[in-house]
């Protein structure tokens, strides 16, 4: 492993929450946190940015709280996950001969052929956000793994394709590049959550991982050690709190806590005789509710996800014959209570809870290790898994490992030098996050001159 590291920034913008969180590796491979910042997410439903400007402040709030929890980092680029009812996934099959048959097969030509599936050909007003190479064949040899150093004729390769709405990913870059950031990548957040809590031995037995967000479930399945099936099941955990507020006549805010703090995803598990005093509205007397009924709502659609999960296990032909390594819950709806019992009597399938705390380094703040950042701490990851393959692509924004992130590097004495280009970054990292805040200033008067005309009228 190298000696050093840059520092990889991922950006996960979700339905509840937008996640900011800064890291690299450190000499014992692990995860090193640097900052980190979250804020609640504004302007995006089902994981799709609907709302640009709302987006935009969420992402500078996350972002500056990020700074606060460490001054000396300069944000620049980001990886940032990608879900939504609009993602598709489709199989492909590419060939390439070879034009010289007497050297060994190459990264290169391997990366070309990957390039090459970018011009398969999809519905109009998509685009291709990922091409994943599934097993290699080299002539009349199949099922390989990594082709490079084999000599043959023939490349042949199977390919998982994800695809988006062109519309949707312009609106994710439009949102991230006006909060004063550029995207290094767009990555799939299932795929991302899978980095984040599967390991080697995950990959080999075989596991659907299932990423229950606020606005979707994301599902990624492995099997023999290579990825079969992507999946967004458009139904989250702001449907199970849209539910409880339409089922039992409350709050919004209400139904979201009593969600967290007393729900159950197995009715059977629950009291007959517990409830729950919620106050009245306006001087209404207090109410009581059973949390049999709270129970009893979030079984029906926790239930009604899993059953999607089987049924796209079942498109594929992979059932609990076949993933020896189970279902991994994850994401900030898998901290249900009861949630792994009802997955296992749904699916037939072992289940657990995938934390995201393998990969990171001792010190990091305790919330990280929790099930809800397993998105943004697998960006990271893929940022790392980019630079390990493609060190060249990370040279512009390179920061050796060994300068701490409360410790600047010692420069030279010299009167006449200009600022350094390190100066400059930071120069410009702190005129960006300025602008942000006069444009929160100036949203601000906006909005109460307009408050004060319709007053006026």
């Amino acid at each position: 492993m190298s000696k050093s590291s840059p520092i990889i920034v991922g950006l996960d913008i979700g339905t509840t929450k937008i996640a900011v969180i800064a890291g690299r590796k450190n000499e014992f491979g692990k995860l090193e946190i640097l900052g980190f910042g979250r804020a609640d997410s504004f302007g995006v439903q089902h994981g799709m940015v609907l709302n640009i400007e709302q987006t935009i402040r969420a992402i500078q709030n996350a972002l500056q709280r990020c700074y606060e929890s460490n001054p000396d980092l300069i944000i620049e680029e980001v990886y940032v996950g990608i879900a939504g009812q609009h993602i598709q996934s489709l199989q492909t099959r590419g060939e390439m001969i070879r034009t010289d048959i007497e050297s060994e097969i190459s990264k290169q030509e391997i990366e070309q052929l990957i390039n090459d599936q970018y011009k398969t050909y999809i519905p109009t007003g998509d685009q291709i956000i990922d091409v994943i190479p599934q097993e290699f064949s080299v002539d009349q040899y199949q099922n390989i793994t990594n082709p490079v150093g084999y000599s043959g004729i023939k490349i042949g390769a199977s390919f998982h394709i994800i695809t988006g709405n062109k519309l949707a990913i312009r609106n994710i870059y439009r949102s991230v590049e006006k909060a004063g950031l550029h995207v290094k990548d767009l990555v799939l957040q299932p795929l991302a959550s899978a980095a984040a809590v599967m390991c080697d031995q995950d990959l080999e037995a075989g596991v659907a991982i299932v990423d229950i967000g606020g606005g979707t479930t994301d599902m990624a399945v492995f099997y023999e050690g290579v990825l079969r099936q992507t999946v967004v099941i458009p139904y989250g955990g702001e449907n199970i709190t849209n539910d409880i507020k339409n089922g039992l006549g409350v709050l919004r805010t209400q139904a979201e806590q009593m969600k967290v703090q007393f729900g159950s995803a197995l009715a059977d598990e629950a009291k007959s005789n517990a409830y729950i005093t919620i106050p009245g509205l306006r001087g209404q007397q207090p109410r009581e509710i059973s949390v049999k009924n709270l129970a009893h709502i979030i079984q029906a659609r926790m239930q009604e996800i899993l059953d999607f999960v089987m049924y796209h296990l079942r498109q594929i032909g992979l059932d609990s014959k076949y993933l020896n390594g189970g279902i991994i819950l994850t994401g900030g709806g898998s901290q249900l209570k009861h949630l792994i019992q009802l997955t296992e009597y749904v699916t037939g399938l072992s289940a657990r809870i995938g934390y995201p705390n393998e990969h990171l380094a001792s010190g990091h703040p305790e919330e990280l290790a929790r099930p809800m950042y397993a998105t943004c701490i697998g960006l990271i990851l893929k940022g790392l898994h980019d630079y390990e393959n493609h060190p060249e692509a990370f040279e512009a924004h390179f920061k050796p490992i060994n300068v701490l992130k409360h410790e600047q590097p010692v420069q030279p004495p010299s009167e006449m030098a200009g600022p350094s280009h390190q100066e400059e970054r930071q120069v410009a990292a702190r005129n960006s996050r300025l602008r942000a805040f006069l444009d929160n200033i100036k949203s601000g008067i906006i909005e109460l001159f307009r408050d004060e005309e319709d007053k006026t009228i």
